[in-house]
């Protein structure tokens, strides 16, 4: 499980970075912008933390810094802009997908010992 989930964070960030940084013609458009970004980093999280269930800091940072990079790089297109706004809601939205996977975790632990 721990495997698979590292892959599919792997995917994500890739589709992520694909979608952030590609000509805004060729981003895929399936909902509202921040439905779309709120939704991708919610999986992310979620898929780091089943991928990393002991590392709680670290998932959060990787989260943080992957929306903060990303939207940073946007600055070289001439065609994106980058804002902090967006920067902060996708960070939030990796954190809540972390909080989702842990509390999935937590309760599949609980589960098992009872």
């Amino acid at each position: 499980m721990i495997t698979i989930s590292r892959f599919v964070a792997l995917i994500l960030f890739a589709a992520i970075s694909f979608a952030t940084l590609s000509p805004i013609e060729m981003r895929p458009h399936l909902a509202d912008p921040n439905v779309e970004r709120a939704l991708a980093y919610v999986l992310f999280g979620v898929a780091l933390a089943f991928g990393f269930p002991n590392r709680l800091v670290q998932t959060m940072v990787a989260a943080a810094l992957v929306a903060g990079v990303l939207e940073l790089l946007q600055i070289v297109d001439p065609g994106r802009h980058a804002r902090f706004s967006d920067a902060v809601l996708k960070a939030l939205a990796g954190f809540i997908g972390i909080a989702i996977g842990r509390a999935i975790i937590a309760m599949t632990r609980h589960k098992t010992l009872s």
